[in-house]
């Protein structure tokens, strides 16, 4: 259950509209922020002209904005499928700098939905991107998706959304372990929820970061479409269904960091583009562990 310390959301305002300069509505569902060198911000996510149609979200979203709220102007797309890459659908980015190079995380199906596949792709300026020519990163199910990557120590750690057997079962968080972003190790379990199914889970668009000594887990959709759970551990490893902390009105919540504060994002089917809310976490939390 929800403590009194909990992760809460300022109000939101929509910061980007897909359907501008478009002759039917469109959306937004998962994506992701980074800030370039440059300073200006790029957005990359799922899109699609409304209404919902997820295997038929064949392109990746690019949007650029000299600030985080904006004004955000369209770009050309930034990834289109690639069936000779196995890829059916672009899903769920997510973007990361490291020594001057841009990389992109993101799924791309196939036509075994038990083996799923994360892709990779790179770039030097988020502009012009080159897929991983090795082929997908790793195979997955049941519809392995929405990776999110973060460091700690000499390691990186991608969180995904799976179910605890290729075939279906719970739906959790997984993680995988690298020292180079493209090599990845066994698959283990973050977050095991009791729900089970298999594809459309409620552990999907996982984000994990640290804050005041402690690990924040969000995921969603919960109950609903719109909404994201946040759960509060002091293992980046192991997170329970009583580590809940919080309740956001958000779908495919990302977290951004900027000016020294959190921010968080929502959008999805029939949301009307992206839209952004500062973050506040509780004062007084536990001391952290990383584990080694």
């Amino acid at each position: 259950m929800a403590t009194r310390e909990e992760v809460r959301a300022g109000p939101f305002a929509k910061i980007y509209d897909p359907t501008v300069g478009e002759h039917r509505p469109w959306y937004i569902n998962d994506h992701t922020i980074v800030r370039a060198d440059d300073g200006r911000w790029h957005l990359f996510g799922i899109t699609h002209p409304e209404p919902a149609d997820p295997f038929h979200e064949v392109e990746f979203a690019h949007a650029v904005a000299p600030e985080l709220p904006g004004p955000w102007t369209k770009r050309a797309p930034a990834l289109t499928v690639d069936p000779g890459y196995g890829e059916t659908h672009l899903w769920a980015p997510h973007v990361l700098q490291f020594r001057g190079r841009y990389y992109m995380f993101y799924a791309g199906g196939g036509a075994d939905r038990t083996r799923a596949a994360i892709n990779l792709a790179t770039s030097t300026d988020l502009f012009r991107w080159t897929r991983a020519p090795q082929g997908p990163l790793f195979h997955d199910g049941y519809d392995a998706r929405d990776p999110m990557i973060l460091r700690l120590g000499e390691k990186w750690v991608m969180y995904y959304c799976a179910t605890s057997a290729p075939q279906g079962g719970h739906h959790v968080v997984c993680y995988r372990l690298s020292a180079d972003l493209r090599h990845w190790g066994e698959r283990h379990i973050a977050y095991t929820d009791p729900s089970i199914g298999t594809e459309a889970g409620n552990t999907e668009s996982p984000f994990v970061l640290p804050h005041n000594g402690s690990w924040y887990l969000f995921i969603g959709p919960r109950p609903g479409y719109v909404g994201t759970d946040v759960f509060r551990s002091d293992n980046p490893y192991r997170f329970r269904i009583g580590d809940k902390v919080g309740h956001i009105r958000a779908h495919a919540a990302e977290l951004v960091q900027d000016a020294q504060r959190w921010w968080i994002t929502s959008a999805g089917w029939g949301q009307g583009g992206v839209h952004l809310a500062p973050l506040s976490f509780p004062t007084r939390t536990p001391g952290a562990v990383v584990p080694r």
